[in-house]
């Protein structure tokens, strides 16, 4: 019998050590130990509601954190204006125009962004800032890690004092057992008692804590979208005025020209009329010598006489002679014909492939 004793406070105490090292290995990581009772119900609840206090506040804390780091900011308008600035085109300077609209609006798109940094800055970034670093949070935390630490030693405690409480009863009579169980049953008690005010302090600070954060990072929050909106309400003014500004001038660039003010442009004159005249004529004739040239076809243009040519947009015209009444002479696609100068483009480089002329130049 008194084998069997021995073995199996021998089983005994290996088991106290192995439930010893696994308290430590769960207690070194961080907080939240085991969930073995060590008190009472009541404790083990505030215990419980602790851990999830502990869980809570680090999420808002890490949430404020995100919240800090969101801003962005981009430069497009320098690009625009220098591009509007630099580059020129054969076909129109209306890009460069349009560009340079464009970074003046997106200049001031970045100024409403920054005034919109600057705003989440006072009133967002550094007061979660001053939260996420502040005293509150990092005192209730090490109010929360003590009582974690100490509920992990009252763990201890009560593990020795089942060790020594099976000693006591094999070693009946023994005054020097009973002392030190004695004591250590005391310890055990002060460590309770310790924890359970510890724990009280802990959930107290903790909730306070969280209570703060949730309410404060709610405001922020709310300011944060108070103050974007408005951001985009500005954006979207500056935006409309620059779309409108964009459509004139497309509307304008793709209408048909006006060829008179009081639309009563003269006919063209006839072959007849010209006949012989082509090869010169000073500025105050019918017609005006300016040398061959290439021209694109930016309208449309039907033919109401025989002697007008019929033009349709990406057509090529070879021109020849423009008069001073607005029309010009010229062939395109095999024929010859009068068309109103207006609606082409002249162009000095054209592929071969695009023109459709009888004759080179």
């Amino acid at each position: 019998m008194e084998a069997i004793r021995k073995q199996a406070t021998r089983l005994r105490e290996q088991v106290a050590r192995q439930q010893q090292a696994v308290l430590k290995q769960f207690g070194a990581g961080g907080y939240g130990g085991s969930d073995n009772v060590v008190t009472d119900e009541a404790e083990l609840q505030q215990h419980q509601k602790l851990e999830k206090l502990y869980i809570s506040t680090r999420a808002a804390k890490h949430y404020q954190r995100d919240i800090v780091r969101g801003v962005e900011r981009t430069k497009l308008s320098e690009d625009s204006r220098k591009y509007g600035v630099e580059n020129t085109c054969t076909s129109g300077n209306t890009l460069s125009k349009a560009a340079i609209s464009y970074g003046r609006a997106r200049a001031q798109m970045e100024k409403e962004r920054g005034n919109l940094l600057k705003a989440l800055g006072a009133q967002v970034a550094e007061p979660l800032r001053a939260m996420v670093l502040g005293a509150p949070l990092e005192d209730a935390r090490h109010l929360a890690q003590r009582y974690d630490r100490m509920r992990q030693e009252a763990e201890a405690q009560a593990i020795e004092v089942s060790k020594r409480q099976a000693k006591a009863r094999e070693a009946i009579g023994n005054a020097d057992f009973y002392a030190k169980l004695e004591a250590a049953e005391s310890k055990l008690h002060d460590l309770k008692s310790n924890t359970a005010v510890l724990g009280k302090e802990a959930v107290a600070a903790m909730a306070a804590v969280e209570a703060q954060q949730q309410r404060l990072t709610l405001q922020r929050v709310i300011a944060m979208v108070e103050s974007e909106r408005l951001y985009h309400q500005r954006v979207l003014q500056i935006l409309d005025q620059l779309e409108s500004e964009m459509i004139s001038e497309r509307q304008r660039i793709e209408a048909p020209p006006t060829l008179t003010a009081d639309n009563d442009m003269p006919p063209p004159p006839s072959y007849e009329e010209i006949n012989g005249v082509f090869a010169s004529q000073d500025h105050n004739g019918s017609t005006d010598s300016m040398g061959y040239f290439l021209g694109e076809v930016m309208y449309s243009y039907q033919a109401v006489t025989d002697v007008e040519l019929t033009l349709s947009v990406g057509d090529y015209v070879v021109v020849r002679k423009v008069s001073n009444n607005g029309w010009a002479e010229g062939e395109c696609r095999g024929k010859a014909g009068w068309f109103p100068y207006g609606y082409i483009e002249r162009r000095e480089r054209v592929l071969a492939s695009k023109l459709g002329v009888t004759e080179a130049f």
